[in-house]
């Protein structure tokens, strides 16, 4: 029997090596897609495309989530250290400007045993829900050279019906301190960045005084760091309990989000393309680069 997991906010307890957490995942690592992608920010993606490794399991499952065939009903194929490291050297010989560790969260103990035997090249790349324990979180120092989060929520009843996770707002702000303390410098070559910090945010259908309100927050506290507003809001997964996002976020909504962006006067700020929002941007959780 394993130690109970409590590597995330939930701490669920759970022995991953006989059974599942709140996550879905087990103990060992679980991927659905290793391959370069091109769809994130400029300076991650760069010309050679970014190194995304696409973990299955999540332990916040949104429910609009886009990727919920990996993060809710866990399609995924089990691979140990060895071969994830050599997934991690393929995409590196394939040109990628980094390795991108997309939704990490469950799995982040264990990468940060690997990460500290194998020195990659290129940056790490820690891509989460931002819904992230700082006791986990401080396993990484040292090893993540560009964390990339989101902050979806600041409001606790939004984090309740989207997330079932009253916690999101103060457990997220935490974090991303850690995070930041962890990445306090943002460096670039080549218009490519080597180390430092992005804090997404998704822009939510009927939810833009949310937006308004995080952007409030983060000009306060992380003013000088990137803030990425996207747009690729599609609804996914069963909504019909949550009618109010079942849709794709207007032009009036983009445009009232990012105005209020540049009236706080931030100016580190990446703005996604209205035109984001297509499933046709959603990867093929097809096994690419594993199998």
């Amino acid at each position: 029997m394993s130690a109970p997991c409590n590597a995330c906010p939930r701490k669920c307890g759970a022995d991953r090596e006989t059974s599942c957490g709140v996550c879905g995942a087990p103990d060992k690592f679980r991927l659905a897609r290793a391959a370069l992608h091109f769809w994130e920010e400029p300076c991650i993606s760069g010309k050679g495309g970014s190194g995304a490794v696409f973990f299955s399991g999540c332990n916040l499952k949104c429910v609009y989530c886009q990727n919920y065939e990996i993060s809710t009903l866990n399609r995924g194929k089990e691979v140990s250290d060895v071969q994830l490291i050599s997934i991690f050297e393929s995409l590196i010989k394939q040109g990628a400007e980094n390795i991108n560790l997309v939704n990490p969260t469950h799995y982040a103990p264990r990468l940060a045993a690997l990460l500290s035997e194998w020195k990659s090249p290129v940056p790490i790349v820690y891509n989460s829900s931002g819904y992230e324990s700082v006791e986990t979180l401080k396993m990484l120092d040292g090893l993540v050279d560009i964390y990339l989060p989101d902050f979806k929520y600041i409001r606790a009843d939004k984090a309740r019906r989207y997330s079932k996770a009253e916690d999101y707002p103060q457990t997220a702000m935490a974090a991303l301190t850690e995070m930041r303390r962890q990445c306090p410098e943002d460096v670039f070559e080549n218009g490519v960045m080597k180390k430092g910090m992005i804090i997404r945010h998704l822009i939510l259908p009927a939810n833009t005084n949310s937006s308004l309100e995080i952007l409030n927050f983060l000009a306060r506290n992380f003013g000088d760091t990137y803030i990425s507003l996207m747009a690729q809001f599609t609804p996914c997964g069963e909504l019909s309990d949550f009618p109010e996002i079942n849709r794709r976020i207007t032009r009036r909504e983009y445009d009232k989000v990012a105005d209020y962006a540049a009236d706080l006067g931030l100016e580190k700020v990446f703005l996604q393309k209205l035109s984001s929002s297509s499933k046709k941007f959603i990867p093929a959780f097809d096994f690419t680069g594993i199998m």
